[in-house]
């Protein structure tokens, strides 16, 4: 799993949601069956607990993905730290047998090496203008639709977006093209520096699918890490 995740719920056509689903499918046949399992967090352990208890008092009978996720969503919320404490020894002795794993496994050979850490003193990408119309508007949306979801959110945005004129986007696309400037600026100064500045590839997906989100109708969850 990615650290400190921004889900966004980007309108992209089908064909990109495909292109998607096939890297993902490539890059799962590809992975070594030796190597350990993933660590598992807490929340991923209360989830997996909620799937069993489902499937005991229903058995035979199937929930719908999206459904399932708000109520646990919503059920973990509301837990007391006692209650959370159950699942986070869960995680926390998962990590160990991770880490101790982890230091006996040999990747095969010719396997590439782990991801990189980002460095967190790299600049960050700057939004495009519809990401900026977005944090403009976002928040009026929620306000005005209480209990709204975040796909709702995305696609209320997309087609406002689709109803402003060019004049009306103008200032946003000012706004964006500064960021922009800026954020070459920045990365001129921290390649002078020794650092490595290249494109993240979720944020370089938040841009492209948002962009096409003001043309297409179909909705597709992608994680953007910040």
């Amino acid at each position: 799993m990615l650290p400190k995740k921004v889900v966004g719920f980007i309108l992209c056509s089908r064909y990109e949601q495909y292109a998607v689903f096939e890297a993902g499918l490539s890059a799962a046949m590809r992975k070594d069956p030796n190597k350990p399992r993933g660590k598992m967090t807490s929340y991923a352990y209360f989830v997996s607990t909620c799937r069993e208890e489902h499937k005991k008092k229903h058995p035979g009978t199937t929930v719908g993905f999206s459904e399932f996720s708000r109520k646990c969503s919503e059920r973990w919320k509301t837990m007391t730290a006692k209650e959370k404490v159950k699942f986070e020894d869960m995680a926390k002795n998962d990590k160990i047998r991770y880490d101790q794993e982890m230091k006996s496994y040999v990747p095969p050979k010719g396997a590439k090496a782990g991801k990189k850490k980002k460095d967190p003193n790299a600049p960050k990408r700057p939004p495009s203008a519809f990401f900026v119309f977005c944090s403009d508007h976002r928040p009026r949306i929620k306000e005005e639709n209480p209990g709204i979801s975040i796909g709702e959110i995305a696609k209320k945005l997309g087609e406002l977006w689709s109803a402003q004129s060019l004049k009306d986007k103008a200032p946003y696309t000012a706004r964006a093209a500064k960021l922009k400037e800026k954020y070459e600026k920045d990365v001129a100064a921290y390649k002078a520096k020794g650092g490595s500045a290249k494109g993240d590839v979720s944020a370089e997906l938040c841009y492209i699918f948002g962009r096409v989100a003001i043309r297409t109708g179909s909705q597709m969850q992608i994680s953007c890490e910040n």
